[in-house]
């Protein structure tokens, strides 16, 4: 059997029609296609590729193991992402300052708030309680911590600079010192202390085959082309987005949000189908390396755009932004700090991301 057949048909035609509908998105405004009827095909098209991107992402971790597996879904996702980021900073100019600022805390809220919240209390309702490797979360929000407050709280206080900017050399430095800590958590996570983040073999995955290595390549293929394809669909709906947040009265920033929820979407949903099958281990692996990889590969990826283009990047959250974050991470310390979650753990984290929605919307 080829991996063309092994393989679900649907998975490999949904990237082909994405790509498909992208080159042809101009054509068939011009050919009188309703843009409402366009919107919702390209929303369509999306949402399969997200479903793909998983089931892609799920045949590589598997043949990889873990915890390799559930980086590649993370780490390719946001490169496409920080690619997408830098596109949009080059052709907007210094109009972008706040752009990387924005994304990356907004996707660090729905991961740490979001994803976590969603996760832990799927996990709580069907299982009562789960149970996960502390050292290896630990070390995650460690790191996490670490950078976060870095980049995006520090600027706010350094003096060499006035306002909630880095000189070009402060901003130098912290985009080493990012790549230096999202690094070494690699190194930690794959090689050095690799047990620290392995999910017990007691799951339906350990016992069943492993795919082919042909099979496995091929969905690796197909997974960089669905991700690629989800987050230039979410380019494109952004001004429907942009029109329908208007319309409500909501502020601008709104728009951010709801792009990178579309964007972290495949995460969110192979994070979800892990909680849901009481592999908590493997679902705070999906959300805390994504959301290391975000902040981790962003920043640096943006403070190169800002040195060689001579732009102000603004990295300083707001007053009310800081202490949702900080917020956040005190919380994720202790909901997380014991090895063992409840539905209580899941409550109050997406208790704290509906605060963090409603003052986007209400400031």
């Amino acid at each position: 059997m080829t991996w063309i057949q092994a393989l679900p048909r649907w998975t490999v035609l949904a990237p082909v029609l994405a790509w498909l509908s992208l080159a042809l998105g101009s054509q068939a405004l011009s050919l009188g296609v309703p843009p409402g009827l366009w919107a919702t095909w390209l929303a369509a098209v999306l949402m399969a590729s997200v479903t793909g991107s998983v089931h892609h992402a799920e045949v590589v971790a598997h043949r990889t193991g873990e915890p390799l597996g559930t980086l590649v879904l993370a780490v390719a996702i946001t490169i496409i992402e920080v690619g997408l980021i830098v596109v949009l900073m080059l052709a907007g100019g210094p109009q972008t300052a706040g752009l990387a600022r924005d994304t990356v805390f907004a996707a660090v809220m729905i991961i740490l708030n979001g994803m976590v919240g969603l996760c832990l209390l799927v996990g709580g309702s069907r299982f009562r309680e789960q149970s996960f490797r502390q050292h290896g979360v630990s070390a995650s929000l460690a790191t996490l911590a670490a950078i976060a407050v870095l980049t995006l709280v520090l600027p706010n206080y350094t003096t060499t600079v006035p306002g909630p900017v880095y000189s070009p050399s402060q901003l130098g430095f912290i985009a080493v010192v990012s790549l230096v800590l999202y690094g070494t958590f690699i190194l930690v996570q794959t090689v050095r202390h690799r047990d620290y983040f392995l999910p017990d073999e007691d799951t339906h995955l350990a016992h069943a085959p492993p795919p082919s290595n042909a099979m496995a390549a091929a969905s690796g293929l197909l997974l960089v082309a669905c991700l690629g394809a989800v987050v230039l669909l979410a380019k494109q709906l952004a001004p429907t987005v942009e029109a329908a947040v208007a319309a409500v009265g909501a502020p601008k920033a709104v728009v951010g949000v709801v792009i990178a929820m579309v964007v972290l979407l495949p995460e969110g949903v192979a994070a979800f189908r892990a909680a849901r099958a009481n592999r908590l281990q493997t679902s705070l692996n999906l959300a805390l390396g994504s959301a290391l990889a975000s902040i981790g590969l962003t920043i640096p990826a943006v403070a190169v755009v800002s040195l060689a283009t001579g732009w102000t990047l603004e990295l300083g959250l707001d007053v009310k932004s800081m202490v949702l974050l900080l917020l956040s991470l005190f919380v994720a310390s202790l909901s997380l700090g014991t090895g063992r979650t409840t539905v209580l753990q899941g409550t109050v984290h997406l208790v704290i991301f509906a605060a963090y929605l409603f003052t986007s919307i209400v400031p």
